[in-house]
C-alpha cells in the first residue's frame, strides 16, 4: 500500500510539474520538415523546452500558392487566441508579415526570427512588445573565400522566386540583379519554373560563369504549377551542373547536393530568438531597440564533392572546417 501511494504521490508530482509549464507559440513561415524550420527549432528547444511548452503552428508557404498565404496566418491568429501563450515567436518573413502588425497591437510578447527584409517594412517599428534576429545569406564572405579554393571572375547565384529569395534581392542586392564585389562580378538570378532553372544550369558555363551558388530553391514549380521536391532540384542540380556548385545554407551541403562553403545554420537563430524570449519573459520592460544578427556561419563542406570537382581548401580557411559525406 505504501508504495502505490508513493507511485500515486509521484505522479502527482509529475503532473503538477509539467501543468505548470506555460505556452509559448512558435508560428512557423514554412512547414516541420523544412530543413531550416528542423534547425532553427532545435535552438528554440535547447533553451526553452526545460521550462515552457512549445506549440508549433505550420504557415506552409513554401508549398501552399500565395494566395493562401493570408488564410494561413489567419488561421495560425486563431490559434494564438485559442491558447493566449505567454510569448510568440514568428519563424521568418511570411509570418512577420502577415501577422506582426496585428501582434504590434496587443501586449503579448512577439520574437522573430530569421527576417531577411528589413523588419520596418512589416509595420512593427517602434512597438516595445516585439524584437528578434535578422538573416543575411553570407554571399559576399562566401564569394571571398570561394576565391580561395578557385579563380572566380563571374558568378551565378540561383534561387527561387520565394519571399527570402526577394528580399536577397532588395537587401543585398539592391534591387539590382547584378553586384560588383571587388573584381568579381555576381548576377543573381530569381525562377520560379524547373524548366528554366534547369536551361540556366545547363548554360551556365556557356554564359562564362566560374562557379554557381545555390541559395534556395523550394518554391519551384513544373510546367503544370505543381511545387518541384526540393530534394529533387538540388540532386538534378549536383548530378547536371557543368560548374562547381556552392551553397548559401547547410542543409543545401553534402552528397548529391553542393560542394558547400561559408554557411549559415538555422539553430544559430533559434538560440538567439530562444535568448531574447527568455529575456522577455523574465523582464517586463525588456525590449530592443534594433534587431540583431545571430552568429556568423562556418566552413562547410561535402567530402565527396570536393573530391569529384578535385578540389583543395586554401590555407586560409583550413582548421576552420566541419566536414559532411
Amino acid at each position: 500500500m505504501k508504495i502505490i501511494i508513493i507511485i500515486f504521490l509521484f505522479i502527482l508530482m509529475v503532473n503538477d510539474l509539467f501543468a505548470k509549464k506555460k505556452d509559448i507559440l512558435v508560428i512557423e513561415s514554412y512547414h516541420a520538415k523544412y530543413p531550416w524550420d528542423v534547425s532553427y527549432k532545435e535552438g528554440l528547444k535547447e533553451i526553452l523546452s526545460s521550462k515552457y511548452n512549445l506549440i508549433f503552428f505550420e504557415m506552409d508557404t513554401k508549398r501552399i500558392p500565395k494566395n493562401k498565404y493570408k488564410m494561413m496566418a489567419d488561421l495560425a491568429w486563431a490559434k494564438y487566441l485559442s491558447i493566449k501563450p505567454e510569448l510568440v515567436i514568428l519563424g521568418d518573413d511570411n509570418a512577420l508579415k502577415y501577422l506582426g502588425a496585428r501582434f504590434a497591437k496587443t501586449e503579448t510578447k512577439v520574437v522573430y526570427l530569421g527576417i531577411n527584409n528589413n523588419p520596418r517594412e512589416y509595420s512593427i517599428a517602434g512597438y516595445k512588445n516585439i524584437a528578434g534576429v535578422i538573416e543575411r545569406p553570407l554571399l559576399k564572405r562566401s564569394i571571398k573565400n570561394h576565391s580561395n579554393i578557385l579563380k572566380v571572375k563571374k558568378v551565378l547565384v540561383l534561387f527561387d522566386s520565394g519571399t527570402t529569395a526577394q528580399s536577397t534581392l532588395n537587401e543585398i542586392f539592391f534591387g539590382k540583379t547584378t553586384l560588383l564585389l571587388q573584381d568579381i562580378i555576381v548576377d543573381i538570378k530569381l525562377l520560379d519554373k524547373f524548366e528554366v532553372w534547369k536551361d540556366t544550369v545547363r548554360n551556365s558555363k556557356k554564359e562564362g560563369y566560374d562557379i554557381i551558388i545555390v541559395g534556395l530553391y523550394h518554391t519551384i514549380k513544373d510546367k503544370f504549377g505543381n511545387n518541384v521536391d526540393a530534394n529533387k532540384i538540388l540532386k538534378w542540380t549536383s548530378v547536371n551542373t557543368p560548374l562547381p556548385p556552392f551553397a548559401f545554407w547547410d542543409f543545401a551541403v553534402g552528397e548529391e547536393k553542393t560542394i558547400g562553403g561559408y554557411v549559415l545554420f538555422g539553430k544559430a537563430q533559434g538560440l538567439e530568438a530562444a535568448k531574447i524570449a527568455l529575456n522577455m519573459l523574465r523582464d517586463k520592460n525588456f525590449s530592443l531597440r534594433l534587431p540583431i544578427k545571430a552568429e556568423e556561419g562556418q566552413f562547410l563542406f561535402s567530402k565527396s564533392q570536393l573530391k569529384k570537382w578535385n578540389l583543395k581548401l586554401g590555407y586560409e580557411i583550413s582548421g576552420k572546417i566541419k566536414y559532411v559525406k
